[in-house]
């Protein structure tokens, strides 16, 4: 679930943030692994503004960011198993979602652009 109030799609899959959907952390991952998961990719976004103008130390922790994104279910396979496809990066207007979308609040829309 994402930290800030922005809107979350009814399924719980996605949150809209900068006019896009974002995947949302897998829900069936225990709090440990979640956790793990959440400290390497912040110690891998650390190292990717530490590494300046070192593009291989660059490159290892956008890597590292990466994999524990893919561990946390943000990238990769998706982790529900109804076969809907996955949806991220477009504007929920232009998604399944659309109904979804009209159907908030301007507030509500807003905190999502």
């Amino acid at each position: 679930m994402p930290q800030k109030d922005y809107p979350q799609t009814p399924d719980g899959r996605y949150f809209v943030s900068r006019g896009r959907l974002w995947r949302c952390t897998d829900p069936s991952l225990d709090d440990s692994a979640r956790r793990a998961a959440v400290k390497a990719l912040m110690q891998a976004r650390r190292a990717v503004q530490l590494a300046g103008d070192d593009a291989d130390a660059e490159a290892e922790a956008r890597a590292g960011v990466d994999a524990a994104k893919r561990r946390l279910g943000e990238r990769g396979p998706v982790w529900w198993d109804d076969g809907a496809p996955d949806e991220g990066g477009f504007h929920p207007r232009n998604s399944s979602y659309a109904e979804w979308w009209h159907a908030l609040s301007e507030a509500e829309r807003a905190r999502g652009e």
